[in-house]
C-alpha cells in the first residue's frame, strides 16, 4: 500500500506544475488546450498497447467503468471551465478545491475503510492552507455568480466521486485511463468547436509548455492517480492533495511568476501538518504501542 500511495502522490506533484505550464502555454482557449493535452496524455498508453497488443483485452470493461472514467475526466474539466467562465477565479477555485475533503469524508463509505478524526482534521488543515493561497486577495461571494459557484461545487463532487468510485473498480487495469483520455480529448474538441475560437501557439516555447502539460499534469498524473486510489491509502491521498496549490505557488515563485509571502509559509505549514496528521497511521505503523492502539480503537 505504501508504494501505491507514493505513486498516487506523484500525481499531486505533477498537478503542482499545472499552473506553470498553463501560464507558459500562451492564450489557447481552455477546451482547445484540454483537447490537445489529453490527446498527448493518451500517447504513452497507446504506445504500451502497441508494444503489448495482449493488453488490448484489458480495455473490455463494463459500461459503468467507462461512464465513471469519462464523466470524471471530462466532466471535471467541463464544469471547471464553466465555473471560471461564470464566476471569479478565486471563489470558483476555492469551491472546486473542496474535492480532497470530500474524498476523505466519503472514504468512510468504502469497504474496509474507517474514517478517523485525524483524517478530517488533516483535510481541514489542508483546506485552510489552500484558502490562504487561493483567496490571498480576499473572498466575496456574490449571488450574481450562482451559476459559476454551482458549477464549481459540482466540479468538486465530480472529481471526488470519480476518485471514490475508481477505488471500487480496483480490479480494472489502469490501461483504461488511455481510453478515458482519448474520449475526454474528443469531447473537449467538440466543446471547442461549439464555444471557442481557435488560437494556436505563437512560439516553440509555448508548444513545449503544452507538451509538458500533456505528458505530466494532464497525462501521466491521471495514470498515477488511478493506480494510487485503487491500491493505496485514499484518505492520505485525499488530505495530501491540498499540497498541489501550495507546491504550484512555490513553483511559480522559483520560476519568477510569483512573489514569496507569509501566506505561502503559513499555507505550507498547514498543508504539511495536515498531511502528516492524516498519514499518522502509515508513518508510525509498526512502532511500539501503535499497533496495539490501532487494534483497540
Amino acid at each position: 500500500m505504501l508504494k501505491a500511495t507514493f505513486i498516487g502522490f506523484t500525481a499531486i506533484l505533477m498537478w503542482s506544475l499545472l499552473a506553470l505550464f498553463t501560464a507558459a502555454s500562451g492564450k489557447m482557449p481552455p477546451f482547445q488546450l484540454s483537447a490537445i493535452c489529453f490527446l498527448i496524455g493518451s500517447l504513452p498508453g497507446i504506445a504500451v498497447l502497441v508494444a503489448r497488443p495482449d493488453r488490448l483485452k484489458l480495455l473490455r470493461q463494463p459500461a459503468k467503468v467507462w461512464i465513471v472514467g469519462i464523466a470524471g475526466l471530462f466532466g471535471y474539466h467541463f464544469l471547471y471551465f464553466t465555473a471560471l467562465r461564470n464566476a471569479p477565479a478565486v471563489e470558483a477555485g476555492l469551491i472546486a478545491y473542496l474535492w480532497p475533503l470530500l474524498i476523505v469524508v466519503g472514504s468512510a463509505m468504502l469497504p474496509g475503510e474507517r474514517l478517523r478524526w485525524y483524517h478530517v482534521v488533516g483535510a481541514l488543515a489542508g483546506l485552510s492552507g489552500t484558502a490562504l493561497i487561493v483567496a490571498r486577495n480576499g473572498i466575496a461571494f456574490d449571488g450574481a455568480y450562482t451559476l459559476g459557484y454551482g458549477a464549481a461545487l459540482l466540479c468538486a463532487f465530480t472529481w471526488s466521486g470519480y476518485s471514490l468510485l475508481t477505488r471500487r473498480f480496483e480490479a480494472v487495469s489502469t490501461d483504461v485511463v488511455t481510453g478515458f483520455c482519448l474520449a475526454t480529448s474528443a469531447l473537449s474538441f467538440v466543446c471547442h468547436l461549439a464555444l471557442e475560437t481557435t488560437v494556436w501557439p505563437s512560439t516553440g516555447f509555448e508548444w513545449f509548455a503544452i507538451l509538458g502539460l500533456g505528458l505530466l499534469p494532464v497525462g501521466a498524473a491521471f495514470y498515477a492517480w488511478d493506480y494510487g486510489v485503487k491500491n493505496g491509502d485514499i484518505q492520505i491521498l485525499g488530505a495530501a492533495s491540498y499540497a498541489a496549490p501550495v507546491l504550484s505557488t512555490l513553483v511559480l515563485i522559483v520560476t519568477g511568476f510569483a512573489e514569496p509571502s507569509w501566506r505561502i509559509a503559513a499555507a505550507c505549514a498547514l498543508v504539511t501538518g495536515g498531511a502528516v496528521l492524516a498519514a499518522k497511521d502509515m508513518i508510525f505503523r509498526g512502532k511500539p504501542g501503535v499497533a496495539a492502539e490501532g487494534a483497540g480503537a
